[in-house]
């Protein structure tokens, strides 16, 4: 019995825990700038974020891959949320293979009348999830600014969805890592606008979004890379 009592009280204090470590959903926080870019932390979900375009990055598709066992539940699933606002065409267009998710692949998608917050969304591949590296998120993040850019919008959210599409990756060594490639991204444009090669305007804010069980993790790896990227 005694036994008993102390595994239930091991476990209520595991869920007490769990419970005050989660961020409420809405909670934005400014990690700080870089380049006169605000890297800003938001807990949201793709389908919800107010931005001027949504980033969301998947996978290549696998059968039911944004409901299996080792995705996150259904209603903390920014995946499951981007599916249920454009009404199963989410899905459609990955398992109709018109969108295939390969390795830096992009499809833009005009958003619905009242489907998401932001009108346009914007889809990055990242390959064969057996086959994930963080390091690929830099590249990743590169992408993501350069069409954003492109597009000639100021700002931009993006979500990684990683934990969402069930892969165990570390939180702050990904969300660093897509700051890098959105400063190098950035950086490369202002180059081309000194020497008279582009007019696009000039990027002001990144909304990073993350789950509230990550959103503290994931923004002390914005903020090692917000200091790392200063010093160059």
């Amino acid at each position: 019995m005694k036994n008993f009592i102390l595994s239930f009280a091991v476990a209520l204090l595991s869920l007490t825990l769990s419970a005050q470590n989660k961020t409420p959903v809405g909670t934005s926080k400014n990690w700080g700038s870089v380049d006169g870019i605000s890297m800003i932390g938001l807990v949201q979900g793709p389908s919800s974020a107010d931005a001027q375009l949504q980033v969301a990055c998947v996978f290549e598709y696998t059968e039911n891959d944004i409901h299996n066992a080792q995705a996150l539940p259904a209603s903390l699933n920014g995946l499951v949320h981007l599916d249920d606002a454009l009404k199963g065409e989410f899905t459609k267009i990955r398992q109709s293979g018109q969108f295939q998710g390969h390795s830096l692949e992009t499809i833009l998608i005009t958003s619905p009348t009242g489907s998401m917050s932001a009108k346009k969304l914007l889809l990055i591949g990242l390959g064969d999830r057996n086959k994930f590296t963080p390091e690929l998120m830099t590249s990743v993040g590169e992408v993501a600014a350069r069409e954003a850019m492109r597009l000639g919008v100021t700002n931009f959210a993006f979500a990684s969805d990683l934990k969402d599409a069930g892969i165990d990756s570390p939180t702050a060594l990904v969300a660093g890592n897509v700051v890098k490639g959105i400063v190098l991204a950035n950086r490369s444009e202002t180059y081309l606008k000194e020497h008279k090669l582009s007019n696009t305007k000039k990027l002001e804010k990144v909304y990073l979004l993350a789950g509230p069980s990550f959103f503290e993790v994931a923004g002390g790896g914005i903020n090692d890379a917000i200091a790392e990227v200063n010093k160059k």
